[in-house]
């Protein structure tokens, strides 16, 4: 299937590491032309290497330093796909302070919406361009831990539908992708310490079956690839997922099937 992507330009925000760089990497497999971001400079170098891109660096959580990267960004040229992919937690619980729920809001919110409100225009003009933004299954169904991460990533979601409709008729379509767990280092490592601490040793395949029949139980009996993340994004960035609007889409294996 030929996604048409091989003169489109695409940011994809977090992109030095984990899904964002698998997403990356999907998008150039796909022709586009990719501009990789990171938080610190030069945490984009071997990638941007790897896959010949542009990268750019700045903290979106704060003004300036989207700022920063939108000065980068003006030096670099058009974005036609921008995929609000930064976010993450530290963990938590109640217990924390209202400081920790604002650098969540900050860190998984605000972050997308400097870059929306800088790039949408520009997109809403030319008369075509994708936005994607990278959620989670706990803004439908949080659980007891990180209730500021799953706040932020409800809000996330909302902010999709109403840019949306901000955005009727202009050829600008905003997508919510919202996966359930993915097999990131680090949650592998973390499936694997649980396993450890149950007696469960061995074949990945045999361990996480364990873990969603306990944790996680879904119809697919496993977790998510970050390649099957990436495969979704690149198809709602392409031309046949033109009607495709405003929507919070699961990538979870069923987790929360639904009618």
């Amino acid at each position: 299937m030929d996604l048409q992507l091989a003169d489109k330009t695409a940011l994809i925000s977090g992109s030095h590491r984990g899904t964002g760089a698998v997403i990356a990497r999907a998008l150039r497999a796909e022709g586009a032309t990719v501009i990789l971001h990171s938080d610190l400079e030069g945490a984009c170098d071997a990638l941007a290497d790897e896959l010949d891109a542009d990268a750019v660096w700045g903290n979106l959580s704060s003004d300036e330093g989207c700022d920063l990267v939108l000065q980068q960004l003006h030096r670099i040229g058009e974005v036609d796909i921008l995929i609000n992919n930064r976010g993450g937690s530290d963990g938590g619980d109640w217990s924390d302070d209202t400081e920790q729920w604002l650098a969540a809001y900050q860190h998984n919110v605000l972050s997308a919406v400097r870059l929306c409100q800088a790039i949408a225009p520009e997109m809403q003009n030319r008369g075509w361009g994708r936005i994607v933004q990278l959620g989670t299954i706990g803004s439908r169904q949080p659980r007891a831990v990180m209730p500021h991460y799953y706040a932020a990533k409800a809000a996330l979601a909302n902010t999709t539908v109403s840019l949306c409709r901000e955005l009727a008729g202009s050829g600008v379509t905003v997508n919510t992708v919202s996966p359930g767990y993915v097999r990131t280092p680090e949650v592998e490592a973390w499936v694997r310490r649980w396993a450890r601490k149950r007696g469960l040793e061995g074949d990945w395949g045999d361990i996480v079956a364990a873990f969603c029949e306990a944790e996680y139980p879904n119809p697919c009996g496993r977790i998510a690839e970050c390649e099957e993340i990436a495969d979704l994004v690149c198809f709602l960035c392409s031309e046949r997922a033109g009607f495709i609007n405003g929507q919070n889409l699961m990538i979870d294996g069923g987790a929360l099937a639904s009618c």
